[in-house]
């Protein structure tokens, strides 16, 4: 990739809104918040985005991010499965975190293993720690966590993956031939949030099995769901204020940015998988949206933090700038970059 250091965000805001103990999760403005304390899924996903800016730009800096994320992903680990809300002073708040903080710790654990471009002592324990979690995989009943699964397994493909990731991905699939029907080609009967993870983890699931079934799943329920959230060019992600049930309108706000990078990341999958021009057009747009491409003709990106927004709302943004959007900003830019880079 050409010149891709000198297209990088600006990565300010991300040494600002990690401690020595991992990512904040909310903030006042341009301020982390540590009275909101952090959480193991947003560890998670700064854990993967650690490791693309480090592919991107081999900065020693990055490195260390990738292993202080991982480490707070170590010390989240309880048996099986995850804790995910700590305090500041390092206390969880509960046993054992959701389903779905559990799969997207996995997703991150498995695309870490898979980085041959990582130290081996890195890989190492990601690979080491997702062995001491898999059975946690069997308790998986929910679409979402079962989605992030998906996807991690099928990065990493070592061990008990593939047999792991067959009976999750059948789970999808049955998921999506209970609710799906002429005119609404879903795996629920609601689109609701995190959306993109569902078509995307079917395109992985179809890589890694050949199982064609599931291409057709991930392909027909990806085209539904750009359909719902593509006007006039411009990205507009199902609000969660009222989300979108079946057969009504979707809702318009809130807009998330957690909507555009997932999008993005699926559009890729089913452009690299397809070729098709759409995909690669609507992954653009995905990125467009959070610098001026949207409902709102604003960008959501800090000039002088870095931080990314925290959404877009009725009566215009919501300029707290939170853990989730600051990684979904940058994953997106780096997905986009490196894709820009391969053709």
């Amino acid at each position: 990739m050409k010149n891709i250091k000198d297209k990088l965000p600006n990565d300010a805001y991300l040494f600002r809104t990690t401690d020595d103990t991992g990512m904040f999760q909310h903030a006042r403005n341009a301020v982390p918040d540590p009275s909101e304390g952090y959480t193991t899924d947003d560890n998670a996903r700064a854990l993967v985005m650690a490791v693309l800016l480090y592919e991107a730009a081999g900065k020693p800096a990055y490195l260390e991010l990738a292993a202080r994320y991982l480490r707070f992903l170590l010390y989240a680990r309880n048996g099986a499965w995850f804790r995910n809300f700590m305090d500041y002073d390092r206390r969880f708040r509960e046993k054992k975190g959701s389903p779905d903080c559990f799969g997207r710790c996995v997703g991150a654990l498995g695309f870490t293993a898979s980085r041959k471009s990582l130290p081996a002592g890195i890989r190492k324990t990601a690979e080491d720690l997702l062995v001491q979690v898999l059975p946690g995989c069997g308790d998986l009943a929910f679409v979402r966590s079962k989605a992030y699964a998906v996807i991690g397994l099928h990065c990493w493909n070592g061990g008990q993956a593939r047999e792991i990731l067959g009976k999750l991905a059948s789970g999808l699939r049955d998921a999506y031939e209970r609710s799906s029907e002429t005119g609404w080609n879903w795996f629920e009967n609601q689109i609701t949030y995190c959306n993109a993870v569902l078509p995307w983890a079917m395109l992985d699931a179809y890589e890694a099995t050949e199982e064609k079934r599931y291409l057709t799943i991930g392909l027909e329920s990806l085209d539904f769901l750009l359909d719902n959230t593509f006007a006039d060019g411009i990205f507009r992600p199902v609000g969660c204020r009222g989300w979108l049930p079946k057969g009504k309108a979707p809702a318009e706000f809130d807009q998330q940015p957690v909507e555009a990078c997932g999008t993005l990341l699926a559009c890729l999958k089913a452009f690299e998988l397809t070729k098709k021009d759409v995909y690669r057009e609507r992954a653009g747009q995905c990125l467009g949206w959070y610098t001026g491409q949207n409902v709102r003709n604003v960008s959501l990106i800090d000039p002088d933090s870095g931080g990314c927004m925290d959404g877009i709302l009725p009566e215009g943004l919501n300029r707290n700038e939170g853990a989730e959007s600051l990684v979904c900003w940058i994953t997106a830019s780096l997905a986009w970059l490196r894709f820009s880079g391969e053709e």
